[in-house]
């Protein structure tokens, strides 16, 4: 069967949109729903629609490998340090163990909820939730930032200023903001970054926090996807596009991840909160006029 290099050339650019806003808090699932509707991703061949929720999933994975690859010393120090804790009945690794006891706490909220209501979950999919989730997530990343800021600039010693300095309680409250990024358009880096500024943490670790808490919830959303997925529709086109997404969905991430965290540094994310709110309400007057139709 021959190629349909028009379609790998769309999917690539998926994979480009995925790379480039997975880790900022704008929305990578809703970035892509908007952009591949837009583009004809999901529709014009055989089984077009399905391939694109498994092409956006194994994706999403691309992503993640980034951040095993960009805090592979941190991850695998954490890794040993676990094991050393459990086989020294607690003697050694007590800072990895905790580490990673934190992440199996901030995972369970989104685990919980998207087994319970994964099909619910699966059919708010649709580019109609992705412009409320836009206008409503970046109402509150500016609300939660100023309240942040504030406190910050009171007191400076109440911010956890490393990932492994978190307490349980913290890696709650971070895990329960991130069942709101199940909702398309509201993003997880956004959802877990102001579940980590309630929760006390610095902008940075809040964001590094978030970027660890992916890996569990990505991987585990894959194989939940997967596992449902008709892979009989799938073509030489298909197989190409998901290793070419994945491969640019990796590259990207990776590079945009490095230059967000050097940026929560100096600056503020208000930037992305207003982006997200003007996208929104371009998208709803775009539909209102007639010009985008946003499915019900």
């Amino acid at each position: 069967m021959s190629l349909d290099f028009i379609y790998i050339i769309k999917a690539i650019v998926i994979a480009v949109v995925e790379g480039l806003t997975e880790f900022v808090p704008v929305s990578s699932t809703g970035h892509m729903i908007l952009v591949g509707s837009l583009i004809g991703f999901r529709s014009g061949a055989v089984g077009a629609e399905e391939f694109a929720k498994m092409f956006e999933v194994v994706i999403q994975l691309g992503a993640i490998l980034a951040v095993v690859v960009l805090y592979w010393n941190k991850l695998w120090k954490a890794v040993v340090e676990f094991f050393t804790y459990i086989f020294t009945l607690g003697k050694k690794g007590h800072s990895g163990f905790k580490f990673g006891i934190n992440v199996i706490i901030g995972s369970i909220p989104a685990l919980i909820v998207g087994v319970t209501l994964y099909d619910k979950i699966k059919g708010l999919f649709k580019p109609s939730a992705v412009v409320v989730g836009f206008i409503v997530g970046g109402i509150l990343l500016i609300i939660i930032e100023n309240i942040y800021r504030n406190k910050a600039s009171k007191r400076r010693s109440y911010q956890t200023m490393d990932v492994f300095d978190l307490t349980p309680i913290q890696a709650l409250k971070v895990g329960l903001f991130q069942i709101l990024a199940m909702w398309p358009g509201m993003s997880r880096s956004a959802s877990t970054i102001m579940g980590g500024w309630i929760a006390g943490l610095s902008t940075p670790v809040a964001a590094e926090f978030s970027f660890f808490l992916a890996i569990p919830a990505m991987v585990g959303s894959s194989i939940m996807d997967l596992s449902n997925f008709d892979f009989s529709i799938m073509n030489s086109t298909y197989v190409v596009a998901l290793i070419v997404g994945f491969i640019v969905a990796f590259i990207v991430a990776l590079i945009v991840m490095d230059m967000f965290v050097s940026y929560l540094k100096k600056k503020p994310m208000r930037i992305f909160a207003i982006y997200r709110i003007i996208a929104g309400i371009v998208l709803l007057a775009l539909s209102v006029a007639g010009i985008v139709t946003l499915t019900i």
